[in-house]
């Protein structure tokens, strides 16, 4: 091992143009070591994920709030090591009476958690002894590598009614339901079982895997969930059926339900109950969500032009929330803009639904959104969740561990399409948090575990710095060749699980740069922000402007020079300046009257603006 992991290191060292290296954990380092994992960021030659197929069906009564169902799974063991033990995930316990909880929930949605029964393993019955919290464990068992191991689960339990987490009831006869199956844990190369409870504050990690779910609801209700509707013409009325399949064929407003539908009824089949069946393969998890007096717009667009493929998206919401009729045109912009503008690869789904909830909170194909009032809000919202689809489900990425993978794309998303849905929008989400408390007692270093943090700590992390970082280098290298490492990244990534050290090596081998001087500074070390103005000198029409790095973390050097007739000027250096050095200068010149000069935009992040601007004496 210590042969491999110096031929590993000298091989990194080499690639990198002799720069140093990044921390490696001593998990990542065994990771490298199997040959899991490589050194340019690509998986190993042994790399492997296990997987599963789940065949649910569910049914569920808004009255009594009562979902139960049963499920068939066929686990597969791609892993090298002998499984003795199965860990599956039981989310809905977050609600159970005496459960571990990092997030206030009323008292009246305490349960006896999920009632399970009829557990079969390759057919034979096995007792269960329920879980105190969202983990459950069976032992004695022994699945082999390359084996499957099948199992049969009855579950049963109440939604949640007032603490609306993620999950739950959004009024007496909507809801929107996730995370409501028994599913098997990740077991993966990193950590064996991920065995991090689910306490509402850290989000999710799942396998890839392939569902067949069908759905049981009452007449009136309509059904939407991830993955493909198999049997429109079973459960819809011909009218609305037709007009599904007119959405995902044009580009045009369709309004599959309005509001004149829902006064004729008529648009489900006229059964006691309807069964929705839904079918998605290769994707992390599954949920839906259903009403009986919400109205539903839908639009489509290709998202990828060498194969014509559509994507079809919806917004499924109560009339009463007037904001909600915008919102189908924000999330058609959003996935048009992740596509062909940022980050410039096709949106990988076939639909994306926005449904009016009462959280802020995405899963597969799904976003569960509460109405604002504030336009821009609205749209920062719908872009930032929709954002999602690419981090972390499309990449896999274990959230419970590293959030700053995924928000922080989400919220770099934010800031960079909002404008492009309105150009009025300058969108500086979560800045003033950070340039008001960096380097706090609490402020962290980003790859800090998620699960280690809370409150401010987790915020600043997950969101605003990494976004942050990575805007940085997308300032350095400039969009063609940040795309280009981007996109190194998705291409060797998508539908696998990456950990940081294959995002940092992606992105150095991707762009052919060493970029571990940043990567060390802004993701690794504590610190903070702060530029200052040193020094102005003036010969003639000749100004230098000296710019002074007093803090440790580096940001783009913006000076805006404001003249005396009222016009601009902009200077900038990127980060690059700060790879060895603290002090940079700036030189222009000029005729005009100077009235200041101004250090730092919007997204230039700066614990100390007192010594940011300079005015002529």
């Amino acid at each position: 091992m210590k042969i491999y992991l110096t031929c590993f290191l000298a091989l990194l060292i080499c690639f990198q143009l002799n720069a140093q290296t990044l921390p490696v954990a001593r998990n990542y380092e065994a990771a490298f070591n199997r040959q899991t994992r490589s050194a340019d960021g690509r998986p190993g030659k042994n790399y492997w994920q296990n997987t599963a197929t789940y065949k649910i069906s569910v049914n569920f009564n808004p009255v009594t709030r009562v979902i139960a169902g049963n499920e068939d799974i066929v686990y597969v063991n791609n892993s090298p090591d002998t499984l003795s033990e199965i860990v599956f995930k039981l989310y809905p316990n977050f609600y159970k009476k005496g459960s571990q909880r990092d997030s206030p929930v009323d008292t009246a949605d305490l349960t006896d958690g999920v009632h399970l029964s009829n557990l079969l393993i390759n057919g034979k019955p096995k007792n269960i002894r329920e879980p105190k919290g969202t983990n459950m464990s069976l032992h004695g068992m022994l699945l082999m590598p390359g084996e499957k191991m099948n199992f049969h689960l009855d579950f049963s339990y109440e939604l949640n009614r007032t603490s609306h987490q993620r999950t739950g009831m959004v009024d007496d006869s909507s809801a929107f339901i996730a995370y409501f199956f028994p599913r098997i844990a990740v077991y993966d190369d990193i950590d064996g079982w991920n065995r991090v409870p689910y306490t509402g504050h850290t989000e999710m990690y799942n396998d890839f895997c392939s569902f067949d779910v069908n759905i049981t609801v009452p007449e009136n209700y309509i059904v939407c969930a991830t993955g493909d509707l198999l049997n429109a013409g079973e459960v819809y009325a011909p009218a609305i059926a037709q007009r599904i399949s007119i959405a995902e064929k044009n580009d045009g407003l369709t309004k599959v339900i309005d509001t004149s539908d829902l006064a004729a009824g008529n648009i489900t089949a006229q059964n006691p109950a309807n069964t929705w069946k839904f079918k998605a393969d290769n994707v992390t998890d599954f949920v839906f969500a259903t009403s009986n007096h919400y109205i539903w717009y839908a639009s489509s667009l290709v998202v990828d032009k060498a194969t014509g493929r559509r994507t079809r998206v919806d917004a499924v919401f109560n009339p009463k929330h007037k904001d909600y009729f915008d919102v189908i045109d924000y999330a058609r912009k959003t996935v048009q803009g992740m596509s062909y503008s940022f980050p410039a690869w096709p949106f990988p789904y076939a639909h994306e639904t926005i449904f009016d909830g009462l959280d802020q909170m995405e899963y597969p194909m799904m976003v569960n959104d509460n109405p604002l009032e504030d336009k821009e809000e609205a749209i920062e919202l719908t872009d930032h969740e929709i954002f999602h689809t690419m981090f972390p489900f499309y990449m896999g990425i274990n959230e419970t561990k590293y959030a700053w993978m995924d928000e922080g794309w989400a919220s770099i998303g934010e800031w960079i399409i909002s404008p492009m849905i309105d150009s009025s929008i300058i969108d500086n989400y979560g800045m003033s948090a950070y340039n008001h408390t960096a380097n706090y007692d609490f402020d962290e270093s980003i790859t800090t575990l998620s699960s280690q943090q809370d409150g401010a700590s987790y915020f600043l992390n997950a969101y605003a710095k990494p976004a942050m970082g990575y805007l940085y280098v997308k300032d350095m290298l400039g969009n063609e060749l940040f795309t280009k490492a981007l996109h190194y990244y998705i291409q060797q990534w998508h539908g696998k699980h990456p950990i940081p050290p294959d995002f940092f090596n992606c992105m150095n081998a991707g762009s052919g740069k060493n970029l571990n001087w940043f990567w060390q500074k802004w993701f690794y070390d504590r610190g903070y922000p702060d530029l200052a103005i040193n020094n102005v000198k003036q010969g003639g029409n000749n100004i230098t402007v000296t710019v002074v790095m007093k803090g440790n973390k580096p940001v783009p050097v913006h000076l805006i020079i404001y003249y005396k007739d009222g016009t601009t000027q902009m200077l900038h250096q990127s980060i690059a300046v700060w790879e060895k050095s603290n002090e940079t200068a700036l030189s222009f010149s000029t005729s005009k009257k100077i009235e200041r000069i101004v250090l730092g935009e919007v997204h230039d992040a700066d614990t100390d603006k007192s010594n940011n601007v300079w005015e002529p004496k």
